[in-house]
């Protein structure tokens, strides 16, 4: 499964492949990583829609996540992503606009990320 990780704080990259190491090692999953909404459209773009799963931090520089969600529910028709979006604010608001705009799932930081593989699991 190929995972696009979108966050401005490039740490996370670091942290998901820690998290993750048993998984990448295995062939099971495979993380791209992208620290903007820019450059995650121009990385989705490359990739020929094999991201099957989107993880997009909300509150990013440039264009937010919200606005890069919107773009890929637009755009990437078939097959459609799961986008799930992260972010440290679990505001009523931020939630339900990401609903609005075709969201699957929800998540707060600091990511729980045995929540999280049980998710993908789900996938």
């Amino acid at each position: 499964m190929k995972i696009l990780v979108v966050d401005d704080e490039r740490d996370v990259k670091i942290l998901f492949e820690q998290r993750f190491r048993k998984e990448i090692r295995k062939g099971e999953i495979d993380f791209v990583f992208a620290f903007s909404g820019e450059e995650a459209i121009q990385t989705m773009n490359t990739l020929d829609q094999e991201a099957v799963l989107i993880l997009s931090d909300i509150n990013m520089p440039g264009m937010s996540g919200l606005e890069l969600l919107e773009h890929i529910k637009k755009t990437f028709l078939q097959p459609p992503p799961v986008v799930m979006m992260i972010t440290a604010y679990g505001d009523e608001e931020n939630r339900q606009t990401a609903k609005r705009l075709g969201a699957d799932a929800f998540l707060t930081k600091p990511l729980d990320f045995k929540l999280l593989k049980s998710e993908l699991l789900n996938i």
